[in-house]
């Protein structure tokens, strides 16, 4: 990735015993992706998708908890 360190978050919806994933949005607007990682394994290994591909997982997942899709 870049010198820049990621800025973790989790959901405020993410109160589950700790299945969560993190993401780190302040890649972005800069370097176009958005690191993910487990957060039960902060140190473990990360994924970085585009930030397209993550938008539309967004949407996706948001669209079917409302009971659109």
């Amino acid at each position: 990735m870049t010198s820049e360190a990621p800025r973790w978050y989790k959901s405020s919806y993410s109160d589950n015993g700790g299945a969560c994933l993190e993401a780190a949005d302040n890649f972005a607007a800069t370097h176009g992706i958005v690191p993910i990682r487990d957060s039960k394994n902060p140190t473990g290994p990360q994924l970085a998708f585009p930030t397209a591909a993550f938008a539309l997982f967004v949407a996706s997942v948001k669209s079917r908890a409302a009971g659109i899709a």
